[in-house]
This record gives structure tokens, C-alpha cells and sequence, in this order.
């Protein structure tokens, strides 16, 4: 069920008596608001930008929205989000498989920063500035960018 130990849980009672557990994603509940972050980064670098929880894509901006989203997240964001710490992948050494997508297909990235989303100490989740362009590189303002746009999503989060 892709339950971590300390991940919250929302629980429901159905009409027939039945108890619900839920995995809680706060970053899904943010919906529109995680939307327009996504938005707001695609127009300030015109790279592709997702936000994600701790499963998956909650929100796109700049590509197909039917390919990235709700798509698992990969090993590489989990080790972002795990180690809190940004991480950088530039054209020359991105040679990871499934950085962003856990699904098993191979990253469709070229370049990619990912900022973890830390929530009183805990992981929550990750914005990713990427791009399929091989000539392209994530600089300095993406990663910069990455890591303000996850601060401030943690900061409202805690409120």
C-alpha cells in the first residue's frame, strides 16, 4: 500500500460500519495552489516544473500534463527527499533510470534539479525544474529557484 512507518493517514467510517484508511497527502490538498507554483516557475524559466508528494506528480506545468501526472515518483527523488538535500543532474552526467518516474521507463530528462519539501524535519515532498533538452543545463537560478518555491510550500504547510 506504499505505507511508510509515520506517514499520515486520514480514516474514514463508510454507510456499512467499514473503516477506511487513507494515505493524507498535504501537498494534494493543496491542488490549485501546488498548481500555481508549478505555473508560476514553467513561466519564470520555461522549463518543465512537477511538484510531487510522497508517491507521486501532483502537479505539472510546462509539458504534457497526461504524461507526468500521477506518475509514481523514481528512486532518485525518493533519495532527495529522504536525505534532504537538493540534487542536481546535468546533460554529462545524468545516467540514472527512473530519477522522477517509478514506473520503471527511463528518465525523459536530460537535466533536472530536485528540491525536497521538508515539513517540520519530515520529508513531504519534492519540486523538480527539469528539461528534455540535451543541450540545456539546470543552473544556478532553477536550482535557487527549486529550493524557495519548496521553502515557501513547507512554510504554508505549517501554518
Amino acid at each position: 500500500m506504499n505505507i511508510r512507518d509515520g506517514d499520515p493517514l486520514e480514516i474514514f467510517v463508510d454507510k456499512d460500519g467499514e473503516v477506511i484508511l487513507k494515505k493524507y497527502s498535504a501537498i494534494a490538498d493543496l491542488g490549485d495552489f501546488a498548481q500555481e507554483i508549478a505555473e508560476s516557475l514553467h513561466e519564470a524559466v520555461q522549463r518543465v516544473t512537477l511538484v510531487t508528494d510522497r508517491d507521486r506528480v501532483v502537479a505539472v506545468a510546462g509539458g504534457p500534463t497526461r504524461e507526468y501526472a500521477n506518475k509514481p515518483i523514481g528512486p532518485v527523488v525518493m533519495e532527495a527527499m529522504d536525505e534532504r538535500r537538493t540534487l542536481l543532474f546535468q546533460p554529462g552526467d545524468h545516467q540514472h533510470e527512473g530519477a522522477l518516474l517509478g514506473d520503471g521507463d527511463e528518465c525523459p530528462f536530460a537535466a533536472e534539479v530536485i528540491a525536497p519539501i521538508v515539513v517540520s524535519g519530515d520529508p513531504m515532498g519534492a519540486i523538480i525544474i527539469c528539461t528534455r533538452n540535451p543541450e540545456a543545463e539546470i543552473g544556478r537560478l532553477e536550482t535557487k529557484l527549486a529550493e524557495t518555491a519548496a521553502g515557501f510550500l513547507a512554510r504554508h504547510m505549517e501554518e
